[in-house]
């Protein structure tokens, strides 16, 4: 085994269809994929998945996104669908408790009527996965949400650093659960992928799995801060070993977010993690993601990498703040022919 992994010494049709129903939010059981009970640390599976071929990774990228086109009512009903993969976010330090309810209005009603009613969809209910907010503000949005099936996610463990006291990060995550999160951001850090020291982060992450109980855990890797895909690959597989139910790419505050060569290798470490044990990990690209094409850039690589349960919310979500009113835009555009202006869309 080589010295640099070894632990360190010391929609597609133009008909939009219902999203399967989902109970309301805070409910239990509110995810229906089975989750992932992680398993025992494995170096030498770890081993397998460090040679990563940066080139390949950014030809695939540009084949995927150059030979796919989506357009009039195939794109709209992609759109639609990229509204349903969101976790809506405000993680500013300016966030009160009113402008976290105006996000959570905007959650249960994120298009104009007069949009949804030129679109046909009738009694189809299009809302975003979540909302993501920092911990003082959970407790605001659960009251907000309650019912709606929208999910309730807060970013925690020292966010967006992770550089707390391990026992200061999990007593973070147990208050957000207790304030009726069922989502639970988490972030590592990023020193101990650099360090190698692969069994003091998988340790980490599998306490924060076990402070979570049944909120579902999130782990952002930070990858704008890994260096190489290969850190982001194994990073990756340690987290999923730990029990994460979902990877992220990022928190949003980094120099470099979200691109799609280092979510191609996050998908393929899903894949070969699904491939070993059988149980399906979701996907979470966060960061820079603001425009309803690059939304449709990232539907087509989790539909091209790891097919057609990775295009529901249960699998795959966009951290995204200014997306929705993009997408708003473009519907508007498909609707009418013509542009509209930003502050048409409302948000907070």
């Amino acid at each position: 085994m080589s010295g640099k992994l070894r632990e360190a010494e010391n929609p597609s049709s133009a008909t939009v269809t219902p999203l399967p129903s989902r109970m309301a939010a805070n409910a239990a059981d509110t995810h229906a994929i089975v989750r992932n009970p992680g398993m025992a640390l494995d170096l030498g599976f770890l081993e397998s998945m460090r040679s990563v071929n940066r080139s390949a990774l950014e030809r695939r990228v540009g084949t995927l996104t150059k030979r796919r086109s989506i357009k009039a009512d195939n794109q709209a009903a992609w759109l639609l669908r990229s509204i349903s993969l969101m976790d809506l976010t405000t993680l500013n330090s300016n966030d009160t408790d009113e402008r976290v309810r105006r996000l959570c209005a905007k959650a249960l009603n994120p298009l104009r009527r007069d949009l949804t009613e030129a679109l046909g969809l009738g009694e189809v209910l299009i809302r975003p996965a979540a909302v993501c907010v920092y911990h003082p503000f959970v407790a605001t949005a659960v009251e907000v949400v309650k019912g709606s099936g929208i999910h309730v996610a807060a970013v925690s463990t020292a966010f967006p650093h992770g550089l707390a006291p391990l026992s200061t990060r999990l007593a973070e995550i147990e208050a957000s659960v207790s304030d009726g999160a069922d989502e639970i951001d988490v972030v590592i850090p990023r020193g101990l992928v650099f360090g190698a020291k692969w069994q003091e982060l998988y340790d980490e992450i599998k306490q924060m799995r076990a402070a979570c109980g049944e909120a579902h855990l999130k782990v952002i890797l930070g990858t704008g801060d890994l260096a190489t895909l290969r850190n982001v690959t194994l990073a990756s597989m340690v987290a999923m070993m730990a029990g994460a139910d979902f990877i992220k790419t990022s928190t949003g505050k980094e120099s470099v977010n979200a691109t799609l060569p280092v979510g191609l290798a996050m998908v393929r470490a899903i894949r070969a993690y699904h491939e070993q044990t059988g149980y399906l990990i979701g996907f979470k690209p966060a960061g820079g993601i603001s425009t309803a094409k690059v939304s449709l850039d990232w539907l087509v690589l989790m539909k091209e990498e790891l097919g057609r349960p990775w295009l529901e919310p249960e699998l795959f979500r966009f951290g995204a703040s200014s997306l929705l009113t993009d997408i708003e835009r473009q519907l508007e555009h498909h609707i009418s022919g013509r542009y509209s202006a930003n502050h048409r869309h409302a948000m907070a």
